[in-house]
């Protein structure tokens, strides 16, 4: 259960607005659709090895 401290006088807005970070921080959303299907662990070590090649190439596109 998230906990939101609200000052008095503040807006519901900001109230949500808050809210809503906290509950994107925690992750819980992602983790849920992670769930949903299982993926073998030789094609995530893949994905993150073909996103690290990406950045690599970005960074060095930036360099030059």
């Amino acid at each position: 259960m998230l906990i939101i401290p609200v000052k008095d006088g503040e807006s519901i807005d900001k109230a949500l607005k808050k809210y809503k970070r906290k509950f994107d921080k925690t992750g819980v959303v992602r983790e849920l659709r992670s769930r949903q299907q299982f993926i073998k662990p030789s094609i995530l070590e893949r994905q993150a090895r073909l996103r690290a090649a990406y950045k690599q190439r970005m960074q060095s596109k930036e360099e030059a």
